[in-house]
């Protein structure tokens, strides 16, 4: 083999491998990381030698310095990396913790300075550390037990488009500073059995306005007799407000503190019915007189709370105790609480006395009853409130709702068993009082003794002057169905914005009727007189049609938005309302369509059997129309129970659900013989007549109702 050279410039003769003439060239240093041309001369028998000027060239840039300091530097770097790496290999122990124990301190007893005070809703016979209650008293007073609590633990509730609203959050700071109500909210649908519960909580509120500077109370009273129990709790509740602050000004916390020279803390009373009164023409803070003045507050017997006409002028009678003076603000901190179980006769003076209370930052809390459910009226369970009379109890009809500013649920009752809508808790207070509690930063709360969330009240449960409640619910999962706390101005354009919400307010306001119990058993006489029979049953349910018709055409447009809709209320409301009217449209319809059918003539199995019995069914067989509304309305009922639980519109399609919207005929036989005459008493003569009126003891005289 030969290597051609041609091309290949170099001063040195290249000769053969082994020739003797060849020049040998010195052998190359080995130097770490460079080529040893030496090993490759003699070991490639055709290899070209390197020009002994590039190899000098080369050595400028890449000497033997520069590989060393490349080497050492790539075998450090792998050193830290594997360093590194090192602990991600090992097993981690994450449960171990190591614990430093240091010696405990010896413990010095400090002064008592009491500066907050906690509330619970449960009623102590001592408050604060002097409390005895605990489990066994709960359980011993407990008629059954719950698997779920049903205090539920202090939650945020996200804030909705309307505005910040949190329920049963017991660790909240205080409404605002008093002297700013701007942008405050109050909270509404606080749940209480009793006013205990609720003075207990302002009680705190109390505290932490005190802690800004003094306060005025301001006590408004409704005077009509339902609010004889309510006053009475109050009153003796008064004792516990001062004990609880007295315990704190007496340890020498900082709000009484900085405050001693301005009596802290004062009181003043009001009273209204028909008039308002002020029973205390300067504040005091003398406990034995405010207690005296409470229990001598007369009856009103009008019927008529003029409520708002008294914080209106609460607002105007304290409003130069508002008033700035300089850098230390107003001269005192204005609470108004009013106590009262209606909603207020004068509602044409929310806005003002809304207006006054905002302008002078005071904020008003409302011990009152809870609204019946899509309702304007409900029934209290009055007492006489003085012994002398008749106890027995008496039920007289209250104006307490509704929630909102009009009706938002359409009453149809219950077709398929013939009875009315249970009276059910909305889970909030009246529309106005209310609103004022929340656009003046206050807390409405909601006292009820029988409330219970787990089961229905019985109506021999009711407590005296409660109203006739039967269900009520958790406040946590009401608390995404507020209604608009909003004027009535804003209200109706809010409702004309959606047909949905229109056809619901719209349908809501119509009487609603119900199929009274018609006739179910038809018996056979004759040809003549069945007919005749099924015809007058047929009129009953023809007069129910078009009232029911009308319903369904006013609530239709909203079916095309439906799913447009995002307010969970309005959806709940408008879903329950269409499906209950399409139910009771649907049986009543079937009902006098069926007894059409038997008029055309029906055979009897049975050749004995002489009587045709009309009972509920699912099953729908006079008409297709039917069953397509019978499917929409099962559709909207379980639509509302899936998506909206533990609400009274779920309540209410749960128990729609309960009856088959169709009939079926079923045959049976009548005895039509005379029944024989038989004698009363097997025979026996009858008893002489005793006189009762001597065996009879003196009952006490009964008064009537007064008005409420």
């Amino acid at each position: 083999m030969s290597l051609d050279t041609a091309g290949i410039h170099s001063t040195t003769p290249i000769a053969p491998f082994g020739d003797a003439g060849a020049i040998a060239m010195p052998p190359a240093t080995p130097t770490p990381g460079r080529l040893n041309t030496a090993h490759v001369v003699d070991a490639v028998p055709s290899l070209v030698a390197w020009d002994e000027s590039e190899l000098e060239q080369e050595e400028d840039w890449f000497g033997d310095e520069s590989a060393a300091f490349i080497g050492s530097l790539i075998i450090h770097l792998s050193l830290l990396v594997l360093l590194g790496l090192t602990p991600l290999l090992q097993n981690q122990d994450r449960e171990a913790v190591v614990l430093v124990a240091s010696r405990a301190p010896d413990e010095v007893e400090q002064p008592l300075v009491v500066d907050q005070v906690s509330y619970s809703e449960a009623t102590q016979s001592e408050v604060g550390a002097n409390s005895m209650a605990d489990t066994a008293m709960a359980e011993a007073s407990a008629e059954m037990f719950a698997e779920m609590a049903e205090i539920p633990s202090p939650v945020e509730i996200e804030p909705d488009r309307h505005g910040d609203r949190f329920v049963n959050n017991l660790f909240s700071q205080p409404v605002a500073p008093l002297d700013k109500l701007k942008n405050q909210k109050g909270k509404v649908g606080e749940g209480t059995q009793g006013a205990a519960g609720a003075v207990d909580r302002l009680t705190f509120e109390i505290l932490q306005s005190l802690e800004e500077r003094p306060t005025l109370v301001v006590w408004l009273f409704d005077q009509s007799g339902s609010l004889h129990r309510q006053r009475g709790e109050i009153r003796d509740r008064f004792d516990h407000i001062y004990e609880e602050l007295g315990i704190v000004e007496h340890s020498g916390g900082k709000a009484f503190r900085r405050h001693a020279a301005d009596m802290p803390l004062a009181t003043s009373i009001i009273g209204f019915g028909k008039d308002v009164q002020l029973y205390t023409e300067q504040p005091i803070d003398d406990l034995k007189e405010i207690k005296s003045i409470v229990d001598s507050i007369p009856m009103d017997t009008s019927g008529i709370e003029r409520v708002f006409t008294a914080v209106e002028l609460a607002a105007d009678r304290f409003k130069s105790l508002r008033r700035n003076r300089g850098e230390s603000g107003p001269q005192r901190n204005v609470i108004l609480i009013v106590v009262t179980d209606e909603r207020g006769d004068d509602t044409d003076r929310i806005e003002p006395a809304i207006e006054a209370c905002r302008r002078w930052g005071m904020p008003v809390y409302v011990i009152g009853a809870p609204a019946p459910f899509g309702r304007e009226q409900t029934l209290v369970k009055y007492v006489d409130p003085d012994p002398k009379y008749d106890q027995t109890p008496q039920w007289a009809q209250v104006d307490q709702g509704p929630e909102s500013v009009y009706p938002e649920l359409v009453r149809v009752g219950f077709s398929g068993d013939f009875q009315e809508e249970p009276v059910v808790d909305s889970g909030f207070g009246p529309y106005g009082l209310t609103r004022l509690c929340y656009e003046t930063g206050g807390i409405f709360f909601t006292v009820h003794p029988n409330r219970n969330v787990n089961r229905e009240v019985r109506r021999g449960e009711i407590e005296p002057f409660a109203s006739d409640l039967r269900y009520f619910f958790d406040p946590v999962a009401m608390s995404r169905y507020r209604p608009e706390y909003v004027t009535r101005a804003d209200y109706e354009k809010l409702v004309k914005q959606s047909p949905l919400r229109t056809a619901l307010v719209t349908a809501a306001m119509q009487v609603a009727p119900m199929m009274q119990r018609p006739q179910m058993r038809f018996v056979k006489r004759n040809e003549a007189g069945l007919v005749g029979d099924l015809t007058v049953a047929q009129r009953d349910a023809a007069r129910l049609e078009p009232a029911l018709a009308k319903l369904a055409a006013t609530l239709e447009p909203g079916l095309a938005v439906r799913e447009s809709e995002t307010v969970p209320r309005w959806q709940a409301g408008y879903d329950v309302s269409m499906g209950r009217v399409l139910a009771q449209k649907v049986r009543t319809e079937t009902y006098n369509a069926m007894l059409a059918k038997a008029k055309r003539g029906m055979m009897f199995e049975e050749s004995k059997n002489n009587t045709w019995v009309l009972q509920p069914a699912d099953e729908i067989s006079v008409g297709s129309k039917w069953e397509r509304e019978a499917a929409l309305a099962k559709e909207l009922l379980e639509t509302v129970v899936d998506r909206h639980p533990g609400t009274p519109w779920a309540l209410l399609a749960k128990k729609e659900l309960q009856s088959p919207m169709g009939w079926r005929w079923r045959e049976e036989f009548t005895d039509l013989a005379p029944q024989r005459p038989g004698t009363p008493g097997n025979n026996n003569p009858p008893r002489p007549p005793r006189d009762d009126e001597k065996r009879m003891l003196d009952k006490a005289p009964k008064r009537p109702v007064p008005k409420l």
